[in-house]
Formats: C-alpha cells, sequence, structure tokens
C-alpha cells in the first residue's frame, strides 16, 4: 500500500530526518521539494505533537532553519538535526530563548493568554511575523446555523478576572475557544500587524492519536454491519494536517498575516461521502446502516467523541473558508487523507483498540439490532 501521497510524507520526512519507522527507498524514489527563494529562522514553540511535525517537515525541505522549543516529552526524538531547546511555559520558563532572534515565531501551544503574551512580547521588536494556530472554537455560535461562519463572526469572551487565573494549559483549556480569542489578541497586541492567526477546525490525517477521525477507517476496514449516525447529507469540514502544515509554511514565505478559517474543503462534503471514501479505502466487506440521530439521543448516545464527527442538527456549524483558499490553502483529496491515515493506523501505529473516542463492538451490535426492531 505504498501510495504517492505516502511517499510524498516519506520524502518530507526523510528530508527533515524525521524519526519515524519508514522506508528510505520510497523516500528515496521522491523528486526533492523546491526550496525557498529567503530562507527564514523559524522558532516553533511546540511543533513535535500532531500538527507541527507535518510543519517542521515542510519548512526544513523547503530550506528554512527551524528551531524546536518543548518540554521533552513528546517527540523529543523528532528531527535530530534541528536544534531542540528546552523549557516550560506552564512554569514561564523561556529562559533557553534569552537573547535569540527568529524572523518568524510559530506557536502550536499556545493555551493561556499570558502564555502567548510573554513569547510574542519577547520577539517583537525583531520577529517579523508570529504565526498562532487557534480554533475555530473561538466563534460565538449563537447566530443563524444555516450561515456559514466567517473571520468577522463574534468570538467568545471571558472575564479579564477568569483569563488571568489561567496560568497553566490545564487551567486554560475548561474556557478553550475563549482563551484561544484572548491568546489572538495577546499575540495582535504585542506584534500589531504582524501575525496570522490560523483558525483550523478538526485536523486529521496520519499521526493523528485523538481517534476523532481516525476511528473511522479503521472501524470500517473492520467490516460487517457499521452504524452510521444521524443524517447522510450532513456537512462535515476537517482538514489533513500534511495541508494545514503545508499551507502555514506557504504564510510563512509569502508574509500573509490575518485571521483566517483554516478548514476543508473546497465544496461541500457530507457525513455520507466520508463513510462511504472509507468504504472505497478497504477490500473488507461491510454495510453502512443509517440510524436517525433522534434514535441516538434516545439510546444516550453522545455525538463526536462517542460517534466520532456526528454532530446533532441543533449543533452544527459551517465555517467560511474562502478568504484561506484565496491566501493559497488547497487541499489533497479526501480519499488520499482516508488510505493514509488507515495505512497509519494500521503500520506505525500498530491498529491498537481504540478507546478515546467511538463506541464498543458489543454496544454497536445492540444498538443495530434495536434499530431493526423499531423499524
Amino acid at each position: 500500500m505504498a501510495d504517492s501521497t505516502r511517499r510524498s510524507f516519506l520524502a518530507r520526512a526523510s528530508a527533515a530526518g524525521l524519526a519515524l519507522p519508514l522506508c528510505d527507498s520510497l523516500a528515496a524514489s521522491q523528486p526533492a521539494v523546491a526550496r525557498a527563494g529567503d530562507p527564514q529562522r523559524i522558532l516553533v514553540l511546540g511543533g513535535t505533537g500532531f500538527l507541527g511535525p507535518h510543519f517542521v517537515a515542510t519548512a526544513i525541505a523547503r530550506g528554512h532553519k527551524v528551531t524546536l522549543f518543548h518540554r521533552g516529552k513528546t517527540g523529543a526524538d523528532l528531527f535530530p538535526q534541528v536544534e531542540h531547546l528546552k523549557g516550560d511555559r506552564d512554569a514561564g520558563d523561556l529562559s533557553a530563548l534569552q537573547g535569540r532572534e527568529f524572523d518568524v515565531i510559530v506557536d502550536t501551544s499556545g493555551y493561556a493568554p499570558s502564555h502567548v503574551e510573554q513569547s510574542a512580547s519577547m520577539f517583537a521588536k525583531t520577529a517579523k511575523q508570529y504565526l498562532f494556530v487557534s480554533t475555530v472554537s473561538v466563534y460565538d455560535e449563537s447566530g443563524d446555523a444555516a450561515t456559514a461562519i466567517s473571520e468577522a463572526g463574534a468570538v467568545l469572551t471571558i472575564a479579564d478576572e477568569e483569563a488571568d487565573k489561567a496560568k497553566t494549559i490545564r487551567e486554560a483549556v475548561p474556557n478553550y475557544g475563549a482563551m484561544k480569542a484572548r491568546c489572538e489578541a495577546a499575540a495582535e497586541k504585542a506584534m500589531p500587524g504582524r501575525v496570522a492567526n490560523i483558525r483550523p477546525g478538526l485536523i486529521v490525517g496520519p499521526r493523528d492519536t485523538s481517534d476523532r477521525f481516525t476511528w473511522w477507517p479503521v472501524r470500517i476496514d473492520k467490516g460487517g454491519e457499521i452504524l452510521a449516525p444521524g443524517d447522510r447529507d450532513a456537512l462535515v469540514q476537517m482538514i489533513d494536517a500534511r495541508d494545514l502544515g503545508d499551507w502555514m509554511v506557504h504564510c510563512i514565505e509569502n508574509r500573509i498575516m490575518g485571521v483566517f478559517n483554516a478548514v476543508g474543503f473546497d465544496g461541500p462534503v457530507t457525513m455520507e461521502e466520508v463513510l462511504f471514501g472509507c468504504r472505497s479505502a478497504t477490500s473488507t466487506p461491510g454495510s453502512l446502516t443509517w440510524v436517525s440521530e433522534e434514535f441516538l439521543a434516545e439510546q444516550k448516545v453522545g455525538p463526536w467523541m462517542q460517534m466520532p464527527l456526528w454532530i446533532p442538527r441543533d449543533g452544527r456549524r459551517t465555517y467560511d473558508n474562502a478568504k484561506a483558499r484565496a491566501a493559497g490553502m488547497r487541499f489533497r483529496p479526501l480519499a488520499d487523507t482516508i488510505r493514509d491515515t488507515l495505512l497509519w493506523a494500521k503500520t506505525e501505529r500498530g491498529d491498537r483498540p481504540y478507546s478515546r473516542t467511538g463506541i464498543s463492538a458489543e454496544r454497536e451490535r445492540e444498538l443495530l439490532d434495536l434499530w431493526r426492531k423499531r423499524k
């Protein structure tokens, strides 16, 4: 199953020194990634989790000089040829960055406004750009559900005293959306006109251990009768981490500033298309049985985590990505994301049992039996 998209990642990973159990012969078969005309000194705050490695691989392959700042707890063995600096934003320890200069700061780990204020202020006099990875969760979604939310949409707010209390990631997460909005504002205040606030929704693809998307390719690959939740035509938006990482590099190379909804796709994609795409990625026989959201609510099956990707009608919102697409954001075929994610799950991840999302096989069978009796 050595497909071209996987080989492309292997080529970037090989160029970047990404420490993964990948086949060098496949990486070597790919043409070199074009080098940037103006290499930048990039500091990545984080960069060793899920999105970060995809961004870093592309940045290094494009010829940029990357420095990683992290706690050394996750992915510390990635990219051994780049500079790694240790510190802890929760503890306010940025001492390893004192006296350093970078052209661009990429913040993938900012949750508390005080963290972003500290790091942005530290480099405000010298850096040309601060790229902050935010979230569409910043939006106040109380408006018309039929209208896609644009970057001009109102964001969530939080009282100053509440925001100031959050000094760690753990303390910021309960007010995730409002705190991310505060982080955006903190970056812009420190570096006015030099900030790119990137608002992704669900980020998916190889290396995603959250299981919020990965569960579906893996479940459908197991075959049999598969419970499909809710409305077939419910719109789904996500972005492949590789596409997001590539576009972040594009934003740096083109000095793109402002606020952007970094979500897919070029056109509408439905839940039915996603699940049939997953079914097309496997040769294991299987069938989809669609059950209503009313039935799922009655059976107390929760959306999103118990039923990944499923959001009931009342809570379903879409986000306008026209601004990001106009600024160069591009999407690979969803089929490639599904195929590559399934391959990663069955090889590098090891197709281990998923516990963070989804329902058990026993619960799924019970629900399907109940649904047939109702029908």
